[in-house]
């Protein structure tokens, strides 16, 4: 047997053999570095890797550390935080809730506004979903609402800041896709290629992002029409309704002005995401003192729990980082690139491929745990084939929302079950979300016919 074959052969039961120890349970950033580790040195003892190439672990990982771009992340995830000790989603549901309140699935309407507004101004997904657990399903559950509707809607919105932004699988995405596309188009002889940049893929994820929003709505309103005993109205007293404007406006405005500080300074061209993060994080802090929420307390908790999310996802990003490198100088590159290249229906194909299996991962693994697996692999064969960095990066987005919805390891699924009433039950959790995964499979499929929804705006605000 040739070294080649081998060495292929060593990477595609390498791949596997880290499924199936995450399977078993084991800590995903260990798994990645230690399985690879041990096929490397199966590698060694049959020469078909060389140890030499660890040294370039090093260097990788001080980039990562100096990457201007991805510190963001870190202040994307403590302008979320900060905003979830100033209670501006329970302000918010409360007030969405008596809004629509007087129509029939007017809750569940509410609760998918919120999450929408939530994914704009936080992207933290776990205190979404906790918050909208504590807040409406007992709500939800008091007007007769069918259980697995009310859960089922709480978890989708929830997850809506993986895709809307600023969220932090994007910076990742985007970082990632900016340098493999260099790669690629200068491979191809391209020496000035069009940057990928973060925010590129932020101003490419809002129409996907509100294209969700309008599917979860109108699956709402249908069951509202069709059947109207599993989202019934709730009445709001008319001495409640006197001040619902103000309540109003005083609920939206402090998420819409951070969403425009934000989000706006960034797709307007006036600062970078990082730029644009480190705004977001002063202004996070500016709402909880205006709700005198503000102390040495509250800042401490926020830092404490913004650096242990942090390390948590770049420790991910170590461990994936040996993967890549094992599973590549073992000939992994070649195998996946024969096998998506050799599919019949040529690049369309190797695409829908790759998103399955993406969507077969999500049912084990988390996000973030996906991307640096997969994206790594495969982005620089669907790039050589022609498919369009930018697309490819929000699409793979919304295919990774699945990822929070989809037992067993649906995390959006453990956050609703830790705070949802003993008379929801497990199973209701999950039979509620199966609608929403074919919801956002529906949006990839159209996001396939008509890939200027992601496409459009980035090149109409950055040319």
């Amino acid at each position: 047997m040739g070294t080649v074959l081998l060495g292929e052969i060593l990477a595609g039961l390498m791949f596997f053999g880290i499924i199936g120890f995450l399977m078993l349970g084991f800590p995903v950033a260990f798994t990645l570095a230690g399985v690879s580790l041990m096929f490397g040195a199966v590698g060694l003892a049959l020469g078909v890797f060389d140890i030499s190439n660890f040294g370039s672990l090093a260097p990788r990982y001080i980039g990562f550390m100096t990457n201007e771009v991805l510190v963001a992340v870190p202040l994307f995830i403590f302008m979320g935080v900060m905003l979830e000790r100033s209670r501006i989603a329970e302000q918010l549901l409360l007030t969405m809730g008596k809004l629509f309140g007087n129509l029939r699935g007017g809750l569940g309407i509410s609760v998918i506004i919120v999450g929408a507004l939530l994914a704009a101004s936080t992207g933290v997904v776990g205190a979404t979903v906790v918050t909208m657990g504590l807040i409406s399903l007992p709500a939800m559950m008091r007007a007769g609402y069918d259980p697995k509707l009310a859960s089922g809607v709480i978890c989708a919105s929830g997850t809506l800041g993986q895709i809307i932004p600023p969220s932090t699988v994007l910076i990742f995405m985007g970082d990632m896709l900016a340098g493999i596309n260099a790669q690629v188009q200068m491979s191809k002889g391209n020496f000035a290629p069009a940057p990928v940049s973060v925010g590129d893929l932020f101003a490419g994820a809002v129409f996907p992002g509100l294209l969700l929003v309008a599917l979860y709505l109108t699956w709402m309103i249908f069951k509202a029409i069709t059947d109207p005993q599993s989202c019934p109205a709730t009445p709001v007293p008319p001495e409640e309704r006197k001040d619902l404007l103000r309540e109003v406006v005083v609920a939206l405005v402090p998420p819409l002005l951070l969403i425009i500080a934000v989000l706006g300074s960034i797709l307007g061209g006036f600062a970078t995401a990082t730029e644009a993060a480190s705004v977001g994080a002063v202004g996070a802090m500016v709402l909880a003192a205006a709700r005198w929420r503000l102390s040495f307390r509250v800042v401490r908790e926020a830092t404490i729990s913004t650096a242990a999310i942090t390390s948590m996802v770049f420790i991910i990003l170590f461990g994936a980082s040996v993967f890549s490198i094992v599973f590549r100088l073992m000939g992994g590159d070649n195998l996946v690139h024969e096998f998506l290249s050799g599919l019949p229906g040529g690049t369309m194909a190797a695409v829908i491929m790759v998103m399955f299996i993406m969507f077969l991962l999500g049912f084990i693994l988390d996000t973030f745990e996906i991307i640096f697996i997969v994206i790594p692999i495969t982005a620089p064969i669907l790039l050589t084939m022609g498919v369009d960095p930018l697309w490819l990066g929000v699409i793979v987005g919304v295919n990774l929302q699945t990822s929070f919805l989809t037992p067993p390891f649906g995390f959006s699924l453990f956050y609703l079950r830790g705070v949802a009433p003993a008379s929801v039950s497990t199973g209701m959790i999950y039979k509620g979300i199966i609608p929403f995964v074919f919801l956002q499979i529906v949006a990839m499929a159209i996001m396939f016919a008509f890939p200027g929804i992601a496409t459009w705006l980035p090149r109409w605000i950055y040319g």
